[in-house]
């Protein structure tokens, strides 16, 4: 059991850097382009020890509220107590991504969009309302064609 309390303390494999990504960080990270309102994903990256978030942010995502030339400031929200708390912290570019929550939204209206032009050219209505999903048909298995087989074990035989 564990009992160095530090600020990088059990996070053996949590900062590790993954297979085959060993190395210098590529340049695409330093070159992706953030703006205040979007959404990211906090991953460190062990290969750059500063502006490295607080282990407890790893794995979380956030909204960007500032961004600085080699950082950008997000509030994640924390569970403290009863209650959650808007943390403010700032990180550096090579320990955050842009993420995908909200890609499959975007999709959505994007296709609902193009579904409700489709309709209002042919003059009729489209419901793009998500359903859940309905229980499958009801089938009968035909004894017919599937009669019951009678299971034994097989005698064990020695081949000596």
């Amino acid at each position: 059991m564990p009992h160095s309390f530090g600020y990088r303390a059990r996070t053996r494999h949590m900062f590790k850097r993954g297979f085959k990504e060993h190395g210098p960080i590529k340049l695409s990270t330093y070159l992706t382009n953030f703006r205040v309102g979007d959404i990211v994903d906090i991953k460190a990256n062990a290969a750059q020890q500063k502006g490295m978030p607080h282990k407890f942010y790893h794995g979380r995502t956030g909204i960007i509220y500032n961004v600085t030339p080699a950082a950008v400031g997000v509030i994640v929200y924390k569970v403290v107590g009863n209650r959650y708390m808007e943390k403010r912290v700032n990180i550096r570019v090579e320990h955050i991504r842009h993420s995908k929550c909200r890609q499959e939204f975007l999709d959505r209206v994007k296709s609902n969009h193009d579904a409700h032009v489709a309709a209002r050219e042919k003059g009729d209505r489209v419901d793009l309302r998500r359903k859940p999903l309905a229980p499958r048909e009801a089938y009968v298995v035909s004894i017919s064609n599937n009669a019951p087989q009678t299971m034994r074990p097989v005698p064990y035989e020695t081949t000596i």
